[in-house]
Formats: structure tokens, sequence, C-alpha cells
């Protein structure tokens, strides 16, 4: 197992650190800058030199490349280039706690609403509940999660005015956001659970199970539930990371003061520090999270073996 776990480390640092480079020549190659004259129209052209010698924008691409490499071994993501005095490790303290904390709750509610109706789905095949299953399961993986935010907005803040629309103020302030946020998650995890439910009741031993008498609730939660879930349990790595980091359309419709705010305001502002330290964060709790879901599978189904 520490065999294990030791590869999946280092090839998480190699994808990070592939991350990182394919990001930053990206950002770069980019027409334009966070200080070029088109973005700063009535600031000296002489100013803007002196500010972009003073991050170091004008130095070779791949010295700005080997000094940020060197500044992240340190645990230095930099300095925001528009919020003057605010570092990137800042940011990501103040933002993150209320990403997670939102996160957290929805996927809470996604697992919470996803597996039993997955679960009924498949039991009730065929049936009312099976049709109101697949038919949300549609709708929250083909519609944007922007739509669903401006048609609650529009219903529960505007039309009805029940509802605030924005900030974490009150317990009702956590209603609509943490709704979009898990709405499409529990629509993957109700179509994995169905189709992974009805999979494993096709199953031998669930029929011997059956013709020994045991009830079916005892069935579908201590047999098939075990073995169907590890679908789920797949989604769930990076559901948990994109969530718990902020989902960026969300927390910018509803104004949550959480990473995602930050980083749609930084690729529009091209603030390079603070976009390469949010994708290089998010980047490393995917790969914690697909870790830790890869030792979840051998918790859960003790017949999955880690190849070392």
């Amino acid at each position: 197992m520490l065999k294990y776990i030791f590869k999946r480390i280092i090839a998480g640092v190699l994808s990070l650190f592939v991350l990182i480079t394919i990001t930053f020549f990206l950002m770069h190659a980019i027409p334009g800058g966070p200080f070029s004259p088109a973005e700063q129209r009535n600031v000296p052209e002489k100013i803007l030199e002196q500010i972009n010698e003073k991050y170091g924008l004008n130095d070779p691409l791949i010295v700005q490349y080997k000094t940020y490499l060197t500044n992240l071994l340190h645990g230095d993501l930099g300095i925001s280039f528009k919020k003057q005095d605010t570092t990137v490790n800042e940011l990501i303290a103040n933002g993150f706690p209320v990403s997670a904390q939102v996160g957290a709750l929805a996927i809470i509610v996604a697992l919470s609403i996803g597996i039993p109706l997955g679960i009924l789905a498949a039991v009730k095949r065929g049936k009312g509940i099976d049709g109101f299953a697949m038919v949300l399961a549609t709708i929250g993986i083909s519609v944007p999660s922007f739509v669903i935010c401006v048609l609650m907005m529009y219903l529960f803040c505007e039309k009805w005015k029940i509802l605030p629309s924005y900030g974490l103020n009150s317990w009702k302030s956590y209603i609509l956001p943490v709704f979009c946020m898990a709405f499409s998650p529990i629509a993957y995890i109700t179509r994995l659970m169905r189709s992974s439910m009805l999979e494993v009741m096709g199953q031998d031993y669930i029929r011997t199970e059956r013709s020994k008498g045991v009830p079916e609730f005892t069935v579908i939660g201590k047999y098939a539930l075990k073995n169907s879930i590890l679908p789920v349990v797949t989604y769930i790595g990076p559901l948990v990371a994109s969530l718990l980091t902020g989902t960026f359309i969300i927390e910018k419709l509803f104004s949550i003061p959480g990473l995602g705010r930050y980083f749609v305001s930084a690729i529009g502002d091209r603030d390079y520090s603070v976009t390469l330290g949010l994708t290089v964060f998010l980047g490393i709790m995917i790969i914690v999270c697909n870790l830790v879901v890869d030792i979840m599978y051998v918790i859960i189904d003790p017949r999955v073996k880690i190849d070392e």
C-alpha cells in the first residue's frame, strides 16, 4: 500500500508540473498583459514600463518560468498584479474556507439525493420514479449550471422574493447556491447509480440471496449497494475537488466571496499569478482526492487489488 501511495504521489507531482508548464506558457501566449497600454489607457507608458519591471514581466519568458517554479518550491504562489500588497496565498486562505463550506453542503445534498434516487430508479425500473429520475438526470446533464442559476434567481429572488440573491448573510443565502452546485452532480450520480445497480441486480449472487428468502431491503442494502457504488466513488474524487475549491460561475453569480470569484476576476484582469496559483491549487486538490478515492476502493471492496 505504501509503495502504491508513493508511486501515485510521484505521478501526481509530474502531472502537476505538466499542468503548471502548459498553463504558464498559454497565459503568456495571449496577446497583451496585465499592464499593457490597452488595459491601462490613462497611465503613461513610462510608468507601465516601471510596473512591468517591478513584477519581472520584462524578463525573458524562460526566466519568469524559472523564477515562478523556484518560488513555488518554497510555497510562494506569487503576488496579485491587480490587488495591491495581496499574495495569492492570502487569497486562497481567505476564499477557500468559504468555497469549502458551500461545496461541502452541495456534496452532501448531491449524495443524499443522487444515490437513493438512482437506487429507486433501478429497483422500480420502467415505473414512474424511474421516468422522473431519467428526466431529472437528462436536464441536469444537458442544461448548463449558469442557466439553472439564472432561472432560480428569477423565480425565488425576483418573482417570489423569498430568497436572497447574493452573499452568505443567513442560512437562506445558502439554499440557492448549494442547490445550483448540487443539481448537475445529482444528475450524474443518479445515472451512475441506476446503471450500476441494474447491472449488479442481474448477477447470480443477487438471485441466490433472493431465492433464500432474504428481504429485498437487505438484498439491496447489504449486497447490491456495496458493489454498485464504486462508479459513484470514482466520480466523487473530481467532484469533491471542484466543489470544495468553488464552482466559479455560480460563485460569481451569487457574489459568494470564495475562490471562484477570484478566479473569474483574475482571468478577466489577466492577473497571471492569481490564475496560475488557483490552477495549481485546484490541480493539487484533484490529485489528492483521486488518491483518496483509489484507497477507498480497496476499503469498500477488498476484491479490488492494488497494482504496486
